[in-house]
């Protein structure tokens, strides 16, 4: 499903990324540990085609993204990648409904096509009575729903989660990381975690650490 090789990345002359290469099979959840610094996020980035890497090349379903101009990034990106993030990035002026929507309408459903999906997500995350509320309505494990359901109603081929559970208490940290397995059971979509959590990154099928800027198995 995704392939990363030789990945360089560097901002001015400290040097993040030092050939980092990296193989996740199609229905895995694959989580990447490793201290503050070490790189995950700028690699979580590069592999969501947010940040280009210096030298390297990522292949995600066999799309050599990398050579992809932007316009078509743009579209492969909405298309194919969905993103769940520490701190939600929902915005504060529409309602929880309508922050799921907004990736539909970019890909260019209806409003009818995309509220009905948006609905039926809302539905299996448990949130579908929020539909009405803004974010700061929300608590945070709400907040946290409303943001994966955003990131699957395009059916992404991947989900790339970057601190997922770092706001969340104990309660809806465990809710959340039993959500992800049900849904790659559901959909057999592909996770791609960075987490601080230990208890995620134990029941994940595989466990990725890095350091320095280099990953280890």
């Amino acid at each position: 499903m995704l392939k990363a090789g030789n990945i360089y990345k560097s901002y001015g002359n400290l040097e993040i990324l030092k050939g980092v290469d990296l193989q996740v099979k199609e229905g895995e959840i694959v989580s990447i540990v490793g201290s503050s610094g070490a790189g995950k996020s700028t690699l979580l980035h590069i592999l969501g085609t947010l940040d280009k890497p210096d030298k390297g090349r990522v292949w995600i379903d066999g799309t050599n993204v990398s050579t992809l101009k932007q316009k078509k990034l743009s579209e492969f990106r909405n298309k194919n990648i969905g993103f769940v993030f520490q701190f939600h990035h929902l915005l504060p002026e529409f309602t929880a409904l309508e922050n799921i929507c907004m990736p539909a309408f970019i890909k260019g459903l209806s409003k009818k096509q995309a509220e009905a999906k948006a609905k039926e997500l809302m539905e299996m995350l448990s949130i579908e009575d929020r539909a009405t509320h803004k974010p700061g309505a929300l608590s945070g494990g709400e907040q946290q729903r409303v943001s994966v359901a955003r990131s699957l109603i395009n059916n992404p081929k991947i989900v790339l989660a970057d601190e997922p559970s770092g706001n969340l208490d104990t309660e809806n940290s465990t809710a959340l990381h039993t959500l992800f397995f049900e849904l790659r059971e559901k959909f057999n979509q592909t996770f791609i975690i960075v987490t601080h959590n230990e208890e995620l990154a134990k029941i994940s099928d595989r466990k990725i650490y890095m350091k320095d800027g280099k990953v280890f198995s």
